[in-house]
């Protein structure tokens, strides 16, 4: 990377640091550190929504997959507008409007609520270890996109480098600085694509005749894409709109129900047709490059040598001119940073509040709950970091870490704010059943009829426990 780009980075690294500092002097109490002070605008949220649900690993994940099946692969993002869409008409309005949640911190808080504190304390412990799987995901996002773009930088060096500039950062700031840098951060992505990105990237691989003659017509089609892929992905996504801390943290961060949901219609917007086509054109940009030979001076002189999640960095290193490489790459790393951070502070927020606090309950309202809180965040980014390290594949490790959360909690959740039945035996079997058959079809390797997903049995296992034994229990209870 030329001085000037090398630079361009360094400065925005340093400026986050500021940031971080800054908001370090300003948290007094749990408020200002994980909800933002409950009284966000909009706009910051929704930009904070769509940065932390996007963000780098689905930005490189993206990437992979225009690289992979082309346009079709931006069908993945339409599950992001569905959820987000359907969380604001059905989720917002039962939890900004219920006075029982106004000094809520955490999602199982809600369980705690409508069930028992030992099954918001299971459904902390399954948030919070995905939540730390998924802030794995962002790291080695981060670290192929540096490792791609930096000579001479290997992944794991990479690695290293970037996780602890997102654990120092978090670790700093709270969510309030989560937030505002969330919204600077997504505007210099969508600037750098929009304005950068694409249009250099297109001229250099020679425009729309070069792509119509290296890739297959199906890659520029929307048809692209199986049934089961998008049973998948619509299974996995849409149900991490009602489960996730991050998405529970910033409904209870906005002032009242109207900015909650300007905020979730706005996020849907931004994640699909924006951010879905960016990404998936810019990876299928990266596969021309790499059938024309442009990656041989990386080592990878054909597109049998060329990592689909590598591909796009290797793209930008490739074709952009000094200077914008530098803001190209700060704005990618930018996304990456929203969503590691975002998903650092919802798993160190259901371990302080919701497992550590059940225990040894804390003063919110202290410095000495702000302290811990930032100790805690620390502990939990080493060991995201130590996972990443052992991963391969950002989007396997982050859709993973979705299928494990949604398994188990997106059934029980649905019972607790819409049927009246519902009880504590059957969330905690619900959470159980569904969260245990998912990661055994997953890791046994069992194949499953038509190709289908695990989750997809996860949930249904889910789901029919949670009726089944919350109407036997109710029986009992009245009998």
């Amino acid at each position: 990377m030329h001085p000037i780009d090398l630079s361009i980075f360094i400065i925005y690294i340093l400026s986050l640091f500021a940031f971080g500092i800054f908001f370090f002097r300003k948290n007094e109490s749990g408020d200002d550190y994980y909800v933002g002070g409950r009284k966000m605008k909009s706009y910051h949220v929704g930009l904070s929504v769509v940065a932390t649900d996007v963000g780098g690993g689905f930005s490189i994940g993206l990437g992979g997959l225009g690289f992979v099946m082309g346009l079709s692969g931006s069908w993945m993002l339409f599950t992001g507008l569905l959820g987000a869409w359907l969380a604001a008409v059905l989720l917002i309005p039962k939890v900004k409007g219920n006075p029982a949640f106004d000094k809520a911190y955490t999602f199982p808080q809600i369980f705690e609520h409508y069930y028992s504190a030992n099954v918001a304390f299971v459904a902390a412990v399954i948030s919070a270890i995905g939540y730390a799987g998924f802030t794995s995901s962002q790291m080695l996002a981060g670290a192929k996109l540096a490792s791609g773009t930096f000579v001479g930088l290997d992944l794991n060096s990479a690695l290293y480098l970037m996780g602890a500039v997102a654990i120092i950062y978090t670790v700093l700031g709270g969510l309030k600085a989560v937030i505002y840098t969330d919204t600077v951060q997504w505007i210099l992505l969508m600037s750098g694509l929009i304005f950068i990105g694409i249009p250099i990237a297109y001229i250099e691989i020679g425009g729309i005749e070069a792509i119509r003659s290296t890739v297959a017509p199906e890659m520029l089609s929307l048809t692209n894409v199986s049934w089961q892929d998008l049973v998948y992905w619509a299974v996995t996504i849409i149900p991490i709109w009602f489960v996730g801390m991050t998405l529970y943290q910033r409904i209870y961060a906005c002032h009242d129900e109207k900015t909650a949901k300007k905020a979730w219609y706005l996020a849907g917007i931004f994640e699909w047709p924006i951010m879905a086509f960016l990404g998936v054109a810019l990876g299928l940009f990266a596969r021309v490059a790499a059938e024309q030979g442009m990656f041989a001076y990386l080592g990878a002189p054909d597109i049998a040598e060329t990592d689909p999640e590598t591909g796009l960095p290797m793209l930008l290193r490739t074709v952009l001119p000094v200077g914008f490489l530098g803001v190209m790459m700060a704005s990618y790393f930018s996304a990456i940073l929203s969503t590691a951070d975002s998903c650092l502070m919802a798993s160190s927020g259901n371990v302080v509040t919701d497992i550590i606090g059940r225990f040894t309950p804390f003063d919110p309202n202290s410095k000495r709950f702000v302290r811990i809180s930032q100790f805690v965040t620390l502990i939990i980014g080493v060991l995201a970091l130590v996972l990443a390290a052992n991963m391969n594949n950002v989007l396997d490790l982050m859709l993973d870490s979705y299928a494990f959360m949604v398994s188990g909690l997106f059934v029980p959740v649905i019972g607790a704010l819409f049927w009246s039945r519902s009880t504590a035996a059957g969330a905690m079997s619900a959470m159980i059943i569904g969260g245990c058959t998912t990661l055994t079809l997953r890791y046994l390797l069992i194949e499953l009829p038509y190709g289908l997903d695990a989750n997809l049995f996860g949930i249904t296992a889910s789901a029919i426990a949670f009726v089944t034994v919350s109407l036997l229990t109710e029986k009992k209870r009245e009998s």
